[in-house]
């Protein structure tokens, strides 16, 4: 028969089965991943990713758009962009590289013209050709009534050095010359120069469209206006 541990030894024994018992327990739990809260900790993982996806994903479709003249991005074409002649010049002057203003309004017999007015303020020349995409915003950035139609020829291109200006018109009727009325007055003008895929705003006072007549010309020299 067996002899017995000594009361010390079994002590001893009893205290290394403890320590063994919580060390499995132990690793068990870190088998499962939980957190000192509680928490998976792949539901935290996950929750970081989503943050992340939502942060570099917060561009809204529409672009940003700054008054006087700056530019925003637009990844959704819109009906204005769409508006603008085609430019793949490879020196075309960039939204980026331009400011823009509205000039007074000029009217006469029953006609009301404005000239917008695009300058270039990089540091090199570039050319712009065609017609600018152009429609009227409300001061919560909605579109008033449609784009402006093409109005006289395509023209040619006109070279701006750093500092120099071009033009557009755009034209309308006096109020009450043709039965249809008036749009809602704009705060803003926005424009896709031509071969963009930015806009540029600038603002305006006053400027309303009647009769249904809205037309830009096509880009000519200078800053008539």
């Amino acid at each position: 028969m067996p002899a017995l541990p000594s009361p010390r030894h079994a002590h001893k024994l009893a205290a290394a089965v403890l320590a063994t018992a919580a060390a499995v327990a132990l690793t068990a739990c870190q088998d499962g991943k939980t957190t000192g809260s509680g928490n998976p900790s792949s539901a935290a993982t996950s929750h970081s990713a989503g943050s992340d996806t939502a942060s570099s994903g917060g561009d809204t479709a529409g672009g940003s758009q700054n008054t006087g003249g700056s530019t925003g991005s637009n990844r959704r074409p819109t009906a204005a962009r769409s508006a603008a002649s085609a430019d793949n010049s490879s020196n075309r002057c960039a939204a980026t590289s331009m400011r823009m203003r509205l000039g007074a309004p000029d009217a006469g017999a029953g006609n009301i013209r404005y000239a917008l007015v695009l300058t270039n303020s990089g540091k090199q020349s570039c050319t712009l050709r065609g017609y600018p995409g152009v429609s009227l915003l409300a001061g919560d950035g909605q579109t008033i009534g449609k784009p402006a139609a093409r109005e006289g020829g395509a023209g040619t291109a006109v070279t701006l050095a750093p500092g120099s200006s071009a033009h557009a018109v755009l034209h309308t009727l006096n109020e009450g010359l043709k039965g249809s009325g008036c749009w809602k007055g704009a705060d803003l003008v926005q424009a896709f120069p031509p071969g963009s895929k930015e806009s540029m705003t600038a603002r305006t006072s006053g400027l309303k469209v009647c009769g249904n007549e809205f037309t830009v010309t096509a880009i000519a020299p200078g800053a008539a206006g």
